[in-house]
C-alpha cells in the first residue's frame, strides 16, 4: 500500500469523511486547503482515485508574448520533480494557450494499446494531446478562479483509471483546489512581505521563462546579484524554491 492510501484508509477508519471537491467533512462541516501542504494532500487523494502516480498543479504565467506554465507543487513536493520539468517545458505553450480559452480537458497516452489508452479515450469531453510526461498516460484539467487566474491540474502514471461517469467530478474537485489555492497566503497572518522593487523585477521575469543569466543581462547585474535578489524574495515569501516563490507571488497579485 502506498504512502496515500495509507493515509486515505486511515481517515476511513477514524470517521473522517470527504466531499466530492477533496475536502475533509468532519458532520457536514466543510474544511478547505488552507496551506500549500494541506492541498499537495488534497491533490494526492485525488490521484488516489484515479490511480495516478504523479501529479502537478501549475499557475499560468502572466506574460502573453512568453506563455508558460508555471509550477506550484507536485507529487514531489516541496522538491521539484522532473517530470514537472517536462510538462513546463517544450509543452508548456500550447497548454497555456488551450488553457487560456477552453476548459476542456486534456487526455494523452505513450502506449495507444494501454489500458490506460482506451479508459482515457471514452471521455467523451476530453481531447487527446502529445504525452506531457514520457512513457506514461494522464489526464490536463484546465481550472480557474477569481481575478482571472487560471492554471492546470495534472495527473499521470501507468494505469490511469478514470470512467467516463467521474470525469466531472474530478474536474470539480481540481477546480475547488485550485480557488482554494488561488486564495492563500505565505505566512499565517497572511500579511505582505516587503519585496523591494528590483526583487519583484527579478521575480517577473523568472515567472516569464528567463534564467539567472537572462536576468543579469536585462537588469544590467551581475548573476550573483540576480541570483541574490530571487533568493531573498524566495526567503520573504517563505517559499521552497524561485518557482514556488512565482507561485506565491502570482496568487498574492504581486506581479501579473
Amino acid at each position: 500500500m502506498t504512502q496515500a492510501a495509507a493515509a486515505k484508509a486511515a481517515d476511513v477508519l477514524l470517521g473522517i469523511r470527504r466531499n466530492p471537491f477533496g475536502a475533509n467533512v468532519p458532520g457536514s462541516e466543510t474544511h478547505p486547503a488552507v496551506t500549500i501542504p494541506d492541498a499537495v494532500r488534497r491533490c494526492r487523494w485525488i490521484a488516489v482515485d484515479i490511480n495516478a502516480t504523479g501529479f502537478g498543479l501549475f499557475l499560468v504565467s502572466p506574460s502573453m508574448e512568453r506563455a508558460r506554465l508555471v509550477p506550484c507543487f507536485d507529487s514531489d513536493y516541496p522538491r521539484v520533480s522532473l517530470h514537472t520539468k517536462f510538462v513546463s517545458g517544450s509543452n508548456g505553450e500550447d497548454l497555456v494557450q488551450h488553457t487560456r480559452v477552453s476548459s476542456l480537458p486534456c487526455w494523452w497516452s505513450s502506449d495507444a494499446r494501454s489500458a490506460s489508452a482506451s479508459t482515457l479515450a471514452a471521455l467523451d469531453w476530453a481531447g487527446k494531446i502529445s504525452p506531457l510526461v514520457p512513457d506514461s498516460s494522464g489526464i490536463a484539467f484546465p481550472v480557474y478562479a477569481e481575478r482571472g487566474q487560471c492554471g492546470l491540474v495534472i495527473f499521470y502514471g501507468a494505469d490511469i483509471s478514470l470512467p467516463p461517469e467521474q470525469l466531472h467530478e474530478i474536474h470539480a474537485r481540481c477546480f475547488a483546489l485550485f480557488s482554494a489555492v488561488a486564495v492563500m497566503r505565505p505566512g499565517d497572518s497572511g500579511k505582505v512581505p516587503s519585496i523591494s522593487k528590483r526583487e519583484l523585477e527579478c521575480l517577473k521575469l523568472t515567472a516569464n521563462g528567463f534564467t539567472s543569466e537572462d536576468i543579469a543581462k536585462l537588469l544590467k547585474l551581475s548573476v550573483h546579484t540576480a541570483n541574490q535578489y530571487l533568493t531573498n524574495t524566495t526567503q520573504k515569501l517563505n517559499a521552497v524554491n524561485r518557482m514556488h516563490a512565482v507561485a506565491k507571488a502570482l496568487r498574492m497579485g504581486l506581479i501579473e
